[in-house]
């Protein structure tokens, strides 16, 4: 049974195929009136859809002036219905959009107290997802047609367009909001969200994610109170399981925490590499330092796997990679 709101769409298949089966059936009796398919096929369409150029053959036989009566009732009756339908459709999509987004605006409007989330991706609904369990209210903001609809598949309050414009964040409701999160993958449109936030609300809390390190002092000077930086936060993960006493089975073998651990870096868009350094590589004998730095912030390094035995878990800026060393690396996750 299809919802309400499939219906116009049904209608217009129902028309469209009940059109197609007129002038198929009307064709074929012109064709075994002696015309050729052409002129049969012709003669149908023209006459179907209304635009009486004249008949192709004379139709002075009874039967198959009968049969051209039959033809014009079913064939207008058919295009009246499929024009009908396409503009229900049409009309219906148009209503509900518009009435969907006032009824959506009149609903942040009644809210108070609230969050901001701008940006819908993976951190954007972690978030959404526990501050749903938690019960407390919050709005999106987020560009992507196609994210804004996932979300409101979800019934959350959502708003399409640019975090960065002052107007969607006006219409979210900062003036009444108690915290903003700025979670969006882009450093700069975050340092700017924070800044018109703070201006906007002076009192609002605002907790922003940061790619970069180096991003983190520009986004406390913007006005963020706190900065999340989810490399780090995979990176101190791993740096712990390194240390723990069982840190080569955990991280080597596919246990429960291992796997709980995976799925924790997927959701925050990171992974984990071990680059061996060999003979041939561009970081031997180079140090730690110089190896982030011409990375600029594609990755972080974890840790370094000595090949004589031990592991140097955050290494200092100073470490030298060796012969035989493996580099673990904390970076982005690639996506196909």
């Amino acid at each position: 049974m299809p919802s309400p709101s499939d219906r116009p769409r049904a209608n217009v298949i129902y028309a469209a195929t009940a059109t197609a089966v007129i002038v198929a059936v009307f064709t074929l009796g012109y064709r075994m009136a002696g015309w050729s398919w052409g002129d049969a096929f012709y003669m149908v369409i023209i006459t179907v859809f209304s635009v009486g150029f004249g008949e192709v053959m004379p139709v002075d036989d009874p039967w198959l002036r009968a049969w051209t009566i039959a033809m014009i009732i079913f064939g207008c009756t058919g295009t009246i219905f499929i024009t009908g339908t396409l503009v229900q459709w049409l009309t219906q999509a148009q209503i509900e959009r518009a009435l969907g987004g006032k009824r959506m605006e009149n609903e942040i409007e009644k809210l108070s107290n609230h969050a901001i989330i701008c940006g819908c991706g993976r951190i954007g609904r972690m978030i959404a997802r526990q501050l749903e369990a938690g019960r407390i209210p919050f709005v999106i903001v987020d560009r992507s047609q196609e994210r804004v609809a996932e979300a409101k598949e979800c019934g959350w309050l959502t708003l399409q367009g640019e975090a960065t414009d002052e107007a969607f964040l006006r219409t979210a409701g900062i003036a009444r909001a108690r915290v903003l999160a700025t979670v969006l993958p882009d450093d700069a449109a975050n340092v700017f969200i924070t800044l018109s936030a703070r201006n906007m609300n002076p009192s609002i809390q605002i907790i922003a994610r940061g790619e970069v390190p180096a991003t983190e002092r520009k986004l406390l000077q913007a006005g963020a109170d706190k900065v999340v930086l989810p490399a780090h936060i995979g990176a101190d993960r791993i740096a712990y399981l390194i240390l723990h006493p069982n840190a080569r089975e955990i991280l080597g073998e596919k246990t429960k925490d291992r796997l709980a651990f995976e799925h924790h870096l997927d959701e925050l868009g990171l992974d984990v590499e071990e680059i061996e350094i060999g003979p041939g590589s561009p970081w031997l004998q180079r140090t730690i330092g110089e190896v982030e730095s011409e990375a600029a912030g594609r990755f972080l390094v974890v840790a370094i796997v000595r090949k004589e035995g031990g592991t140097d878990v955050n290494p200092g800026p100073k470490a030298t990679l060796l012969p035989g060393d493996a580099l673990v690396v904390m970076k982005r996750a690639a996506r196909g």
